[in-house]
């Protein structure tokens, strides 16, 4: 919180303010490398407290994803230039050569204006020595402008374990490509309309397109905080792969019957809120961990009984739910067009701690789901380690459970995964398990 805040109060300054479109992609990108803050939380912020001209606004944008999706790319580039291993370089120089390379390599900037633009920054961020260094780089890089990277995961810029987990899942190396380079390109912010608390109308007079064939969804090309409807919380920001999950959960409500829902691990709240709107006259409590952030979670969902306990023990004055939903904390692999720094943040290691946990949220779940209640398992993963054999092992150790097909949209057992390359959406995954006895 500290970082945000510092960010935050920078961004507010009238020297922030005016400051330039690299110098502030520059700021957010070494923000995001110094702290646990993502990209797709921070860039809004920042350039809603900024002055600068529509265009720059983009290009601050630009810089800022661009840079983090292709760090494969551009630090495979600049490693070739260099006298040292480039984990001893500097990071605000680093950011530096990584912009200015991402210009010279990927936007086709002309080079004698990237390199006087990057030495400018380095000036302005690292000194005059930096600048020197930074300099020479730049006009090695401007003499290699045909780089060609070695591997795939240089080219297509993903570590090579993830690129191994996406194989596991996807099977065909022409598909795993595909999925490779949707990563790589621009994602327009998504909206949903939460049928009780704003329209579609109002969406689309604000400007945003409605998506075809989803039931609330729009695609934005602006800010998002432009439009009333989000600015007052009566729509939101969410993916369409989680809209579809949390339509495909409660889509398992029978008619006429009033149930008791759990949203597990709500997080930010968008599942919970949109939970909310499609569930108006049933029982739903939501619960986050921190009361921190459970305190900004009751400001999105007004209606639903907010909690704040750890989900792999949940109260037993509580009772028992019809339905629980378990958006699991994971690995984040299939969102890494959103959220692209993902990719060089978590590791392996991660991944072992992350699948205990999900193990113990759908224990936790199994003992408060009543008989012929069901557990939405969703995690935005495609890891199979997170999805397919997690939700076998949960099976295997608890035989009153069994799988329940998601619509027809199921694949073979029954379970939805979305790819980004085939329904552009984040790689969401869900399972519905159903308690029989």
């Amino acid at each position: 919180m500290a970082l945000e805040f510092r960010l935050v109060r920078s961004l507010n300054n009238k020297a922030a303010k005016e400051k330039s479109a690299r110098q502030l992609a520059w700021e957010l990108l070494f923000e995001v490398d110094n702290s646990e803050l993502y990209s797709n939380l921070i860039v809004p912020k920042a350039l809603s407290s900024s002055n600068l001209e529509v265009r720059d606004k983009a290009l601050v944008t630009n810089l800022v994803y661009g840079t983090l999706r292709m760090r494969g790319l551009l630090d495979a580039a600049i490693r070739k230039h260099l006298d040292r291993d480039i984990s001893n370089v500097d990071l605000k120089v680093l950011t530096t050569l990584r912009i200015g390379a991402y210009q010279l390599l990927i936007l086709k900037t002309p080079a004698h204006a990237a390199v006087n633009e990057i030495v400018d920054l380095a000036k302005t961020v690292s000194g005059k020595s930096a600048a020197s260094f930074v300099n020479a780089i730049m006009r090695r890089l401007s003499e290699n402008l045909d780089y060609i990277p070695a591997a795939t995961s240089e080219e297509l810029s993903h570590p090579e374990w993830v690129i191994n987990a996406f194989k596991d899942s996807l099977k065909e190396d022409e598909l795993v490509k595909k999925q490779l380079k949707a990563d790589n390109e621009i994602a327009l912010p998504t909206l949903v309309c939460w049928p009780d608390k704003s329209n579609h109308g109002e969406l689309l007079e604000a400007g945003a397109e409605k998506i075809p064939e989803s039931a609330n969804a729009f695609l934005y090309k602006g800010n998002p905080g432009d439009i009333p409807a989000v600015r007052e919380r009566r729509a939101g920001v969410q993916d369409l792969g989680s809209q579809i999950v949390t339509e495909l959960f409660v889509a398992t409500k029978p008619d006429n019957r009033r149930l008791r829902w759990l949203d597990l691990c709500a997080g930010p709240g968008g599942k919970a809120a949109y939970m909310e709107s499609l569930l108006p006259d049933d029982e739903l409590v939501v619960n986050e961990p921190s009361q921190a952030r459970a305190k900004l979670l009751a400001q999105v969902v007004k209606g639903a009984k907010v909690e704040s306990f750890d989900g792999r023990d949940i109260p037993a004055q509580l009772g028992e739910f019809d339905r629980i939903l378990i958006d699991a904390p994971c690995t984040g692999l299939g969102a890494l067009r959103r959220r692209p720094e993902v990719r060089w943040r978590r590791t392996p290691a991660d991944l072992r701690t992350l699948v205990e946990l999900q193990r113990e949220l759908l224990t936790s779940a199994a003992s408060r789901v009543k008989v012929g209640g069901i557990i939405g398992y969703a995690t935005c993963s495609p890891h199979i380690a997170e999805t397919k054999l997690q939700v076998n092992d949960f099976l295997r150790s608890h035989n009153n459970f069994a799988r329940k097909s998601v619509s027809s949209r199921g694949d073979s057992d029954g379970d939805l995964q979305l790819w980004t390359f085939r329904d552009g959406t984040d790689c969401m995954y869900l399972a519905l398990l159903e308690r029989q006895r």
